[in-house]
Parts: structure tokens; sequence; C-alpha cells
């Protein structure tokens, strides 16, 4: 099971990035489509999955209760992803949020949030660019 929500986790983070980018380029033309309303409900469920993992998976809440919160801060793998990733998604996901509402609205800061939550996203990505080797992932599941 969660191996299934690593790779669900893995891949809605692509749709949100899709929608992100659409949604943003909508914005800077003054237009408001479904895109934010997809990327909003795509998000929310991806921090649910994501706080399924937190709490149950092994990267999370078990890492700091089995190496103590001093000693997870002192290793960077474990503060990224018990500490880093977790709390800026979820900043990440407030602004994709507030962005909605702005777009439904039609407020012209929407872009300005849509772009700090895209910012925040792919600085906080694991991915197989990061320099240390306990942070890379494939791109997509399974990679």
């Amino acid at each position: 099971m969660y191996t299934g929500l690593v790779h669900m986790h893995n891949l809605l983070r692509w749709v949100i990035v899709i929608t992100l980018v659409l949604s943003l380029i909508n914005a800077f033309k003054g237009k408001n489509g479904k895109e934010t309303l997809i990327m909003m409900i795509s998000s929310h469920v991806m921090l649910l999955i994501g706080l399924v993992q937190w709490f149950g998976g092994e990267l999370g809440l078990k890492q700091i209760k089995n190496s103590g919160m001093g000693e997870a801060m002192k290793n960077a793998a474990i503060r990224f992803f018990a500490v880093e990733h977790s709390l800026m998604m979820v900043i990440a996901v407030v602004l994709i949020t507030i962005a909605h509402r702005s777009a439904k609205a039609a407020k012209p800061n929407t872009k300005w949030f849509l772009l700090a939550a895209l910012l925040i996203i792919v600085l906080m990505m694991p991915g197989p660019w990061k320099s240390d080797t306990a942070l890379q992932r494939g791109l997509f599941p399974g990679m």
C-alpha cells in the first residue's frame, strides 16, 4: 500500500505542475479556466496522501521518533523529508488554494500566488537533479 501511495504522490506532482503552469499562463493573460480548480483538488489530494505518508511511512514521524529531533535536523536527508519538504508543500497548497479563490474573484494578484507556489514546489521536489543521493527520486514511479 505504501508503494502505491508513493507512486500516486509522484504522479500527482506532474498533474499539479502542469495545471500550475497552465494556470500561471492564464493568469498572466488575464483569463480564468478550470485549471485552477483541477490544480487545487489535485494539490489537496496530494496533501492528504503526503500526510498519510508522513504519519505512517518511514520518512516522516517515525524517522523523527527513531532518531530524535536533534539528530533528524543534523541529517540532511531526514530533515528534508521529515521537515522541509513537508512544511513547504503545506505552504504551497495554501498558496494554491488562495490562488484558486483569487482567480475566481478575478483578482490581479493570482499570478503571484501561483508563481510562489510553483517556485516552492520545484525547489522542494525530490528528483534526479538533487545533489544529495538520498534526496534523488525518479521522475516517474519505477524509474
